[in-house]
């Protein structure tokens, strides 16, 4: 008799992203013991919630078989009274599973952006630390397709355009380091998989608070959507974040070709050739260039590309526009000249 469907559902995704490392690796799956040392070190990201929990431990039964070394980062953010003692029984249970290296990393959240945006920022900067610390080939992270379908949604309230309705890439960072073999299960088969394997899970209280927008947006915003329009939203959200994602990327390659096309000799961008461009392929160019003159990217929204658009498009002898990131972007001689003031 097999496993139950839902952990043979995410054991299934787990070995597709472990063969997919291998394969990056010039490794064939199912090396010899011998050759631990030098096997690819892949870590998952575990809070101990039910989505973490459940891919710590189909990472530990699937990375064994196909000669994976396996480990664990759980992430103290100091946001909750106690919080270091659940993070040191994250790494026990870690450790129970078989995880090694299994440890926990504290952090300190800033204010930035908003104290969801400050902790995602703090969070990714404690495990990109482990990873380079550690070595590791990839880093697993438990989002599943209702966290895809939540980003979706807050893109779109955004107003931020295609990339944000993109929602999160199955693969990205740094040299592609995280990898999110969940996107295409729900929520509930991670939970189940933990019920059925009597995994231990911690329900974090801030992901029902609804003080935190994505919290509002789970428990009140989504359930409106599926009583208004009827089940599968999350699966069609899901789905428009795969379409956008492909969109995206097609016109982020025809912009990075046309770049080249609308600079001059000395690399300043030509007025004339930026409005013959498709706006969709125009935008793109102008926050390629405002992000490689100093604004970060976090920071930039559709209205500050608008803004600057408008020089192009709708020029009417306007002053400067000034951008994050201490940026200004100015008309001079039908050229247009972003850079930091």
């Amino acid at each position: 008799m097999g496993p139950h469907p839902a952990v043979a559902a995410i054991r299934l995704a787990v070995r597709r992203v472990l063969n997919d490392v291998l394969a990056e690796h010039g490794r064939t799956p199912g090396r010899s013991g011998h050759e631990r040392s030098s096997s690819p070190l892949v870590l998952v990201a575990c809070s101990g919630g039910a989505d973490s929990m459940a891919l710590a431990s189909a990472l530990t039964f699937e990375a064994p078989r196909l000669g994976v070394r396996a480990g664990g980062i759980t992430v103290d953010h100091g946001l909750q009274p106690g919080s270091d003692r659940r993070a040191a029984e994250v790494v026990l249970r870690m450790r129970e599973l078989g995880l090694d290296p299994a440890e926990s990393a504290a952090v300190r959240v800033g204010r930035g952006g908003g104290p969801e945006a400050a902790a995602r920022d703090a969070r990714y900067a404690a495990l990109d630390a482990a990873a380079e610390r550690h070595g590791a080939a990839a880093v697993l992270l438990g989002h599943t397709r209702d966290d895809q379908a939540e980003t979706v949604l807050l893109g779109l309230a955004r107003g931020s355009g295609i990339r944000s309705l993109s929602g999160m890439a199955a693969v990205s960072g740094a040299d592609g380091r995280y990898r999110r073999p969940f996107l295409q299960l729900d929520r509930q088969t991670a939970r189940r998989a933990c019920m059925v394997q009597s995994l231990p899970v911690w329900d974090d209280p801030h992901n029902a608070d609804p003080a935190f927008t994505r919290s509002r947006l789970r428990h009140e915003g989504l359930p409106a959507l599926e009583k208004a329009l009827g089940k599968g939203v999350v699966e069609a959200l899901a789905r428009t974040a795969q379409l956008s994602r492909d969109d995206a990327d097609a016109l982020d390659a025809w912009a990075s070709r046309a770049e080249d096309g609308v600079r001059d000799s000395d690399g300043r961008l030509e007025c004339a050739g930026l409005h013959a461009l498709p706006p969709a392929v125009r935008r793109r160019v102008l926050r390629r260039a405002a992000i490689e003159a100093g604004a970060p990217a976090g920071s930039l929204f559709a209205r500050h590309i608008e803004e600057v658009d408008r020089l192009v498009t709708g020029w009417r002898g306007q002053g400067a526009i000034n951008l994050p990131g201490r940026v200004v972007a100015t008309r001079q001689g039908g050229r247009l000249v972003i850079r930091q003031g």
